[in-house]
C-alpha cells in the first residue's frame, strides 16, 4: 500500500513546476489533494491531469495575503483534516543587495518564509492532538549557500532551516515528522517569475534551469524522502556538491562564488 494512499495532502504552489509534479505523482499514489496557488485557472487544469480528480480540491489563495486559520479550516472542509502539508510556494530573486529595495526583501519573506510559517502554525495544533502528521518544506541548496543576486531568496530559505530545525525538535514526541527539501536546479519557471530588484518580473529562462532536472522526477524524489521520513534530502547530485564544499572547504567555496557568473 502507498505511503499516501487516502492521505489528505495540501500543496502550495501547486499550479506548476515542482508543485505541479508532486499532486500528480501524489494523485496517483490515491491521496486526496487540496491544491492551492493564486491562479485557479491554472490549478483547475492541474487538478484536470489529476488521476481521479473528483479527490482533488482547489483552493485559490494569495499566500502573502490571506488569514491562516481560516484558509486552513476551508482546505479541511474538503476530505477532513490535513495530514501532509507541503510548503512548496515561493518566489526566487535576481538582483544585487545596493540595487534592491526594502519591499522587495519584504515580499520575498512574506511569501517564502512567513507564509509558510502561518501555515504550519494552523495545521499544527490538529497534528499534535491526533499524534501524526508531516510537515514538508520546498527549500533549495541555496538553504545552505548563499549566491549572487539572491540575497533575499537565500535567507529567506536560510530562516526556513532554522525554523524548523527548531520546531522539528519540539515536535517530535508528538509523532509529527518535518522534513527540508532542497533541490538543485530543476527544469520550472523559477527564474522567469523571479522578482528583480525594483520589484519587476526577470522574464529570463536560466541556463540552470533550462538544463535541470525534470520536474517529475524532483518530485519522485522528494516523495520517496517523505515515505521514508527523512529530515532532510538533496534533491540534484550536482549540486550537492556545493553544500559538501560549504561544509569541508568554505575558502574554495567562496573563492568559486565571488568570481562565478551568475545571472
Amino acid at each position: 500500500m502507498s505511503e499516501l494512499k487516502d492521505k489528505v495532502v495540501w500543496i502550495t504552489g501547486a499550479s506548476s513546476g515542482i508543485g505541479e509534479a508532486m499532486a500528480l505523482a501524489a494523485a496517483e499514489q490515491g491521496a486526496k489533494l487540496v491544491l492551492s496557488a493564486r491562479r485557479e485557472s491554472e490549478l483547475q487544469r492541474v487538478r484536470s491531469a489529476c488521476l481521479n480528480p473528483q479527490n482533488v480540491a482547489v483552493l485559490a489563495v494569495d499566500l502573502t495575503a490571506f488569514d491562516a486559520d481560516k484558509t486552513t479550516a476551508l482546505a479541511e472542509s474538503y476530505f477532513g483534516p490535513i495530514d501532509v502539508l507541503v510548503n512548496n510556494a515561493g518566489i526566487s530573486q535576481r538582483g544585487t543587495v545596493l540595487d534592491t529595495t526594502m519591499a522587495v526583501y519584504r515580499r520575498i519573506f512574506e511569501l517564502d518564509f512567513f507564509a509558510c510559517v502561518a501555515l504550519t502554525k494552523a495545521v499544527l495544533p490538529g497534528m499534535v492532538a491526533r499524534k501524526r502528521g508531516q510537515l514538508v518544506i520546498i527549500s533549495s541548496v541555496v538553504g545552505y549557500v548563499g549566491t549572487p543576486l539572491r540575497s533575499g531568496y537565500a535567507a529567506a530559505k536560510h530562516a526556513l532551516h532554522g525554523f524548523y530545525d527548531a520546531l522539528r525538535a519540539e515536535v517530535w514526541r508528538e509523532q509529527v515528522q518535518v522534513t527540508l527539501i532542497c533541490p538543485g536546479f530543476i527544469k520550472t519557471n523559477v527564474s522567469l517569475n523571479a522578482v528583480t530588484a525594483d520589484g519587476g518580473q526577470h522574464g529570463l529562462m536560466d541556463s540552470g534551469q533550462l538544463h535541470g532536472m525534470e520536474p517529475a522526477e524532483c518530485a519522485r524524489q522528494i516523495w520517496a524522502a517523505v515515505a521514508a521520513g527523512k529530515e532532510e534530502a538533496l534533491i540534484g547530485s550536482k549540486e550537492a556538491i556545493f553544500v559538501r564544499l560549504k561544509r569541508y572547504l568554505p575558502g574554495l567555496l567562496s573563492y568559486a562564488l565571488k568570481r562565478a557568473k551568475v545571472t
